[in-house]
């Protein structure tokens, strides 16, 4: 339907031409498929946007838990004990160890530090707490050596992370030196702000947030699921927060880092101001992308302590 309003573009070239060539693989109406057809046409989207792999750099995976898979990476340089844990986007319904297989090889390479991706369930087949559930299961995994983690995630991704270090804090769990959040969606009000500035924005529609929240399941008052709904804030880790201008999950992320600011956590935030969301896949053609990708591989160096 016709919303009379005209969709908010960028004016890069790059980006443009990254959004042309996802909507060949990822059509707009993606939504509308089945759970199984989105996930096709997501994985072939995925290696289309592959990247080789950084000199030296070596994987391993294993399974935690009796049944989460994990995959660690080793760059050839490491330069911290701390690791990072990163947890991929994809709206709770798509992504993989897989899907995100690059930007976790290139983030680990870039902060010289090792790095452990998680392949949590996901919906309609698993609903919350799931996905919840998995990752902060790793988390849990991960801290038992007593070796500092940064905990970074993208897009639903970038969701888990506030949520599950929302509960590391309530549950006293100590060991979490940072946080990155990357374009992540944080439970705003679709019917205000950037949800409505950008609800046709390319890349994620405001009906698109929507579609995801409902296969989710997540109960609407839980800070875990929604961080946004969280009352106190203080005591959290460092945060790097990073936004794309045209997406409608832009003001969740202004919104969080401005609160974490005020509850005196020390959060560094930068929003994109060409970039669409999933701008991770546009940084080998994208100049805003590229720059955006340098300033969260600084970012995640600084929290880790390679900076």
């Amino acid at each position: 339907m016709d919303s009379g309003r005209s969709r908010p573009m960028p004016m890069e070239p790059g980006i443009l031409a990254f959004h042309e060539r996802c909507e060949a693989f990822y059509p707009a109406d993606a939504v509308n498929a089945s759970v199984a057809q989105q996930r096709r046409w997501y994985d072939a989207l995925c290696a289309e946007f592959d990247a080789p792999s950084p000199a030296g750099l070596t994987r391993r995976d294993e399974v935690v838990a009796g049944r989460i898979p994990i995959r660690h990476y080793r760059p050839a340089e490491v330069a911290t004990d701390t690791r990072i844990f990163y947890i991929h986007g994809g709206g709770f319904v798509v992504g993989s160890l897989e899907s995100h297989d690059a930007i976790c090889a290139e983030l680990a390479h870039g902060a010289r530090a090792g790095l452990v991706s998680v392949d949590y369930r996901l919906a309609p087949e698993h609903v919350w707490p799931a996905a919840f559930e998995d990752c902060y299961a790793v988390l849990e995994n991960l801290l038992a050596d007593d070796r500092p983690l940064v905990v970074v995630g993208d897009s639903a991704g970038g969701n888990l992370v506030a949520g599950i270090v929302l509960k590391a804090k309530a549950e006293g769990h100590s060991g979490i030196g940072g946080q990155a959040l990357i374009y992540p969606g944080l439970g705003g009000d679709l019917v205000s702000g950037s949800y409505v500035e950008m609800a046709e924005a390319p890349g994620l529609s405001t009906t698109d947030v929507a579609y995801y929240r409902e296969v989710q399941k997540a109960p609407a008052d839980s800070p875990l699921a929604h961080p946004l709904r969280a009352d106190d804030l203080a005591g959290l880790p460092p945060a790097y927060i990073t936004a794309a201008h045209f997406d409608p999950l832009r003001d969740d992320a202004r919104t969080y880092a401005a609160r974490l600011a005020l509850a005196g956590v020390d959060v560094t935030y930068r929003e994109e101001p060409q970039m669409i969301h999933a701008w991770l896949r546009a940084r080998h053609m994208s100049p805003g992308a590229r720059e955006g990708f340098d300033h969260l591989v600084h970012g995640v160096a600084r929290l880790v302590g390679t900076a």
